[in-house]
C-alpha cells in the first residue's frame, strides 16, 4: 500500500516551485514512462496498478491501487502508470543545426505540441524565455507524447541568448517575407511568440530575418495558433 507521504510528495510536484526545489517531475501513462526510461532518465519512483506491473519487468516498481493513483494524478482519468524522474542536467545549447526559441508561450498544450513537432523534425534543442510555461508541467508532458525524452528545453534570459549568438535569427511577422520564398540556411534560430501578443518588441529588435506565412483564406481569420505556425515553418526549413 502506498503511504500518505508518497502521495503528498507526488502531489507537490504538480507545482513548479516544488519541482524545482526537489529537482523532480512526474509523468503518467505507459508510452511516456517507457520513452523516458529508454532515454536514460533517472528514475526516482515508479507506480503501476496490478494490471500494468508486468510491463516494467526489470525496473523497481511499486503496486498502487486505482484509488491511490487518483490522489496522485493530474489526469481526470488516470491510466494506470505514474513515474517520478530526476530532472536532466542541462548542457549549453549547441550552435549547429536549428534551435526553436519561444518568447513567452504560456499554454501548456502549445508548448507540448511544439516539443513534439521539434522531435518530428529533428530539432534537438529549444530555448525558452523565463516566462514560458514550464516544460515539466504535467499538461505539457502529456502533450509531448514522450517527445520530451529527445528534445532538450533550456530556460534563460532570451534577449541575452539572442544577443550572444552568431546564428541568424528568424521571427514571424505579418509584414515578413513569405516562408515559401525563403532560402533557408542549414542552421539558425526560429523565434515564436506569445499566443496573444506575438514576439515582444525587445525580441523583435534582435530578429535578423522577418518571415511570414501567407494567408489565403478570409481575412477574418486573425492569426494561426503558435504550434500550428511552428509546424508549417519547421516543415519548410527542413525541405532545404
Amino acid at each position: 500500500m502506498v503511504g500518505k507521504n508518497q502521495i503528498k510528495q507526488v502531489r507537490s510536484l504538480h507545482q513548479k516551485k516544488y519541482r524545482n526545489q526537489k529537482n523532480l517531475f512526474f509523468v503518467e501513462g505507459i508510452k511516456v514512462v517507457m520513452e523516458l526510461l529508454n532515454a536514460g532518465f533517472v528514475l526516482e519512483k515508479l507506480y503501476a496498478t496490478k494490471a500494468n506491473l508486468a510491463l516494467f519487468y526489470g525496473h523497481s516498481v511499486e503496486e498502487i491501487t486505482a484509488e491511490e493513483l487518483v490522489k496522485m494524478s493530474a489526469l481526470r482519468t488516470p491510466n494506470g502508470v505514474l513515474a517520478v524522474f530526476q530532472m536532466p542536467e542541462k548542457n549549453s545549447v549547441p550552435t549547429e543545426d536549428w534551435v526553436v526559441a519561444l518568447d513567452d508561450v504560456r499554454d501548456p498544450g502549445n508548448l507540448g505540441t511544439i516539443i513534439r513537432l521539434c522531435d518530428w523534425y529533428g530539432i534537438k534543442n529549444m530555448v525558452c524565455s523565463s516566462n514560458t510555461v514550464d516544460c515539466f508541467n504535467p499538461k505539457v508532458l502529456q502533450a509531448t507524447m514522450g517527445s520530451i525524452a529527445r528534445v532538450s528545453v533550456h530556460y534563460t534570459e532570451l534577449s541575452t541568448y539572442l544577443k550572444d549568438t552568431k546564428l541568424p535569427i528568424y521571427g514571424t511577422f505579418i509584414q515578413g517575407k513569405s516562408v515559401y520564398e525563403m532560402a533557408w540556411p542549414t542552421s539558425g534560430i526560429l523565434v515564436m511568440g506569445n499566443e496573444a501578443h506575438g514576439i515582444s518588441p525587445e525580441i523583435s529588435a534582435l530578429v535578423t530575418k522577418q518571415i511570414s506565412i501567407p494567408q489565403y483564406g478570409e481575412q477574418s481569420a486573425e492569426s494561426l495558433n503558435v504550434s500550428t505556425a511552428t509546424g508549417i515553418l519547421l516543415n519548410e526549413l527542413r525541405r532545404f
